[in-house]
């Protein structure tokens, strides 16, 4: 099996071993896969190209849409090279915060389960309620920092990028920060503040929303926004999305996955509570 290993960070001040805690992970659970490992940096100029004495390769990033623009870049660099790998691995350096059981269960059997298959692989996440985004009635996303997913799905995609223009979305007032005709309903624009604030289940690196803090908060909601697109528009395209919890579970019921067994996210989430 061979693995494109798209890895995001900003310098490494913050998560200094992230990296090295990645390839870790690699020689556990991956250990007979060959993996190319691609770093993108936020912090360095757009323009880097470097190749590691390991092999490792080191691109600059423009940082206008955190992780999606990183990996953007990647994919065009290496657009040429996609078809000789089964899967592309999106990881950023955050990756172990919050919840993180689900990465240890992804390996090689896992993965070899989805192999030729339409689908993204990572930790499901939800709502309680749906809500309303870019016109559609949503609930449901993949955790950006660690997924999976196979180059002929990223190529019927298209760009990972599915947001770019944050003028739509935010109003320049800590006080009242998305735009009263932003695509998004009241019930996302509270989550969202909630999630970053602390007034909802606190992101790990939470923060007061003021007029100091207002540029960061809008470049992190932009990235949430991007993340929560992703999915609606892979699963818009026919994609399954793959909770590993739930699909680890699976696996040791069944000896094969095949099409009929990607059941819907509602279905995998309900599954998947026991072994939380």
């Amino acid at each position: 099996m061979n693995i494109l290993s798209l890895f995001v960070r900003h310098g490494t001040e913050k998560y200094p071993h992230a990296h090295e805690e990645l390839l870790g992970y690699y020689a556990d659970r991956l250990s007979s896969a060959r993996i190319d490992c691609v770093i993108i940096d936020n912090a360095l100029p757009e323009g880097t190209r470097d190749k590691q004495a390991d092999g490792t390769w080191l691109l600059g990033g423009s940082n206008a849409c955190w992780e999606f623009s990183a990996w953007e870049r990647a994919l065009e660099t290496f657009r040429l090279d996609l078809t000789r790998y089964d899967f592309v691995h999106f990881v950023t350096s955050a990756y172990r915060q919050l919840y993180t059981a689900y990465i240890e269960r992804i390996g090689m059997p896992l993965l070899a389960n989805l192999l030729g298959r339409d689908v993204m692989l990572g930790h499901i996440d939800s709502y309680s309620d749906p809500v309303d985004f870019l016109g559609c009635r949503s609930q449901a996303w993949l955790r950006s920092c660690f997924l999976f997913g196979p180059p002929a799905t990223l190529r019927r995609l298209g760009s990972i990028v599915g947001l770019r223009n944050p003028g739509v979305w935010f109003s320049g007032n800590a006080a009242a920060p998305f735009r009263d005709d932003a695509p998004l309903s009241r019930e996302m624009q509270a989550h969202i503040v909630g999630w970053l604030t602390g007034r909802e289940t606190t992101w790990h690196s939470r923060f007061d929303l003021t007029p100091e803090t207002l540029p960061f908060f809008e470049a992190k909601a932009f990235a949430i926004l991007n993340e929560h697109a992703l999915s609606q528009r892979l699963i818009g395209q026919g994609t399954s999305l793959v909770d590993a919890t739930w699909l680890s579970a699976l696996s040791r019921r069944a000896s094969s996955v095949n099409a009929s067994s990607l059941i819907d996210w509602r279905a995998q989430l309900r599954e998947r509570a026991p072994y939380l």
